[in-house]
């Protein structure tokens, strides 16, 4: 029999191109999206409606998955979207929503998914996190709550599952060569007319000026298989690109003071002179 595994957030970027992987290497694929009628995907893979934030939703593709192939060996959790900009402008909807997609989403999936991984006695989930739940950067602070809460999560599950075979870890890319500015960034704020205005443009630029260090969504994949497929059970983390790795090993060397100010010389304007 096949290994099944659960995907979320496949319409593009990382998750079609893991999607596209797993079943390559025999696995039987559940890729889960909002709309797939707009994103099709080979006839290999199953396709199942599914927003993360919706539990019922949920419980109907996992009980779907389990009716038509029996069992669940692995579930990839992949949806979601990023906030950029100042957290003081940012609205309440906007808030609730990156809280509820980017860590509620995939705490749903994950306990829907455990009854049936429990009985089997095995399992592997992987959460999709980022470097920028092990780092911050400005002008994301909003989006990296949400991954350092993935992060904690994953650790913490590390221990909790372990008694039932179950695996839990994290994979954290740096920048990704994708649409994700595009297709699934939100910004905190509405015009220019903000106090933070020459902040957000100097970010954006700096920002703009390092996509060439940034990853395939096909790499960020591979590791997504290695992490589902290694046996390491005593790893949690694996990061993913030269970008995110420089930035591990930068905070690392330079210690925290020498790694602020690196980051403030490179990305932000200088703070202001204390009276």
């Amino acid at each position: 029999m096949k290994p099944v595994i659960v995907i979320t957030g496949c319409s593009s970027g990382i998750g079609r191109a893991a999607a596209v992987l797993f079943a390559s290497k025999g696995w039987q694929v559940v890729a889960t999206m909002r709309q797939p009628e707009a994103h099709p995907l080979p006839d290999t893979i199953a396709v199942m409606a599914m927003d993360v934030t919706q539990p019922t939703q949920i419980a109907a593709v996992m009980a779907e998955t389990l009716q038509r192939f029996g069992r669940i060996d692995a579930l990839v959790n992949n949806a979601g979207f990023g906030a950029f900009g100042p957290l003081e402008t940012a609205s309440e909807t906007l808030l609730e929503r990156q809280w509820q997609t980017n860590v509620q989403g995939v705490m749903a999936t994950i306990r829907a998914v455990l009854p049936a991984m429990r009985a089997q006695q095995q399992g592997v989930i992987v959460n999709i996190a980022s470097i920028g739940g092990l780092v911050t950067m400005p002008l994301n602070a909003v989006y990296h709550a949400t991954k350092y809460a993935v992060v904690g999560l994953s650790e913490a599950l590390h221990y909790e599952l372990a008694p039932w075979g179950i695996q839990s870890k994290f994979v954290a890319p740096g920048g990704v060569a994708t649409d994700f500015a595009g297709r699934s960034l939100s910004l905190t704020y509405q015009g220019d007319d903000h106090p933070y205005h020459e902040y957000v443009t100097q970010v954006r630029q700096a920002f703009s000026q390092r996509q060439g260090y940034y990853s395939t969504p096909e790499a960020v994949a591979d590791v997504i298989y290695t992490a589902v497929t290694d046996g390491e059970r005593q790893r949690v983390r694996y990061v993913v690109g030269a970008d995110a790795l420089a930035l591990l090993a930068a905070r690392e060397q330079l210690g925290e003071a020498g790694y602020l100010h690196m980051m403030q010389q490179r990305f932000a304007p200088q703070p202001a002179e204390q009276a």
